[in-house]
């Protein structure tokens, strides 16, 4: 199946929005590995709203132990995000003009466009990385962001965070779907440490958001 890509100048690799493609673990962009998880956190809407607020206040990135600093808005008001269908071809923007929300430290929530800077260390190796926020979905059973990495990270890539409020079971599931080239000449030559990475970053972002864990990581 051929997917189409959206092409963004300010992050580092061409297929933007691949994450939200079905065939991306069949079909990942060219020299990159996919990876994919999904965990059930409960039922009700109680649950998807609480899981929602996290992930878009960045719970997920501070309980896996990295830190977000400079977070930016969007450069200039025209932006406002894009959103992909089944086969990844972006459409139209992907959230609605809504008032600006800000975490207890006075981060604000995710929002389409903006840049932050991670810092930390993942399996053992740092994981730095200047990150645009592709999307965000705000949607009655379905809260997402997307995030892209911009330059100073050892992989290129994509991360896709989904919150889905099932209408038939009630129940909430929480999924992880990323591809990651490496960029670094040790992740080059040993391939197998970004599969490392990547399992060790799905596991504190369970953690995060799972209310089975009482404390992250």
């Amino acid at each position: 199946m051929r997917r189409g890509t959206f092409r963004d100048g300010t992050v580092d690799y061409a297929a933007v929005g691949a994450t939200h493609a079905p065939d991306l673990m069949q079909y990942p962009p060219e020299r990159s590995i996919p990876a994919e998880e999904t965990w059930r956190l409960g039922s009700g809407e109680d649950r998807f709203r609480t899981a929602g607020d996290a992930l878009l206040s960045w719970t997920a990135q501070r309980a896996a132990g990295l830190s977000i600093e400079d977070v930016r808005p969007a450069p200039g008001p025209a932006y406002s995000g894009v959103s992909f269908d089944a086969e990844g071809n972006p459409v139209a923007p992907s959230k609605r003009e809504v008032e600006q929300r800000f975490d207890a430290e006075g981060t604000p929530f995710a929002g389409p466009g903006m840049t932050l800077k991670l810092h930390g260390r993942v399996a053992g190796m740092r994981a730095d990385a200047e990150l645009r926020v592709i999307s965000v979905t705000e949607e009655p059973r379905c809260i997402g962001l997307v995030l892209g990495t911009v330059d100073g990270s050892v992989v290129s890539g994509e991360e896709l965070f989904q919150i889905d409020w099932h209408e038939g079971t009630d129940e909430v599931w929480f999924t992880v779907r990323a591809f990651d080239a490496p960029t670094s000449v040790l992740y080059r030559f040993i391939p197998g440490l970004i599969k490392r990475r990547r399992r060790e970053l799905f596991a504190r972002y369970l953690r995060a958001i799972s209310p089975l864990y009482a404390t992250p990581l």
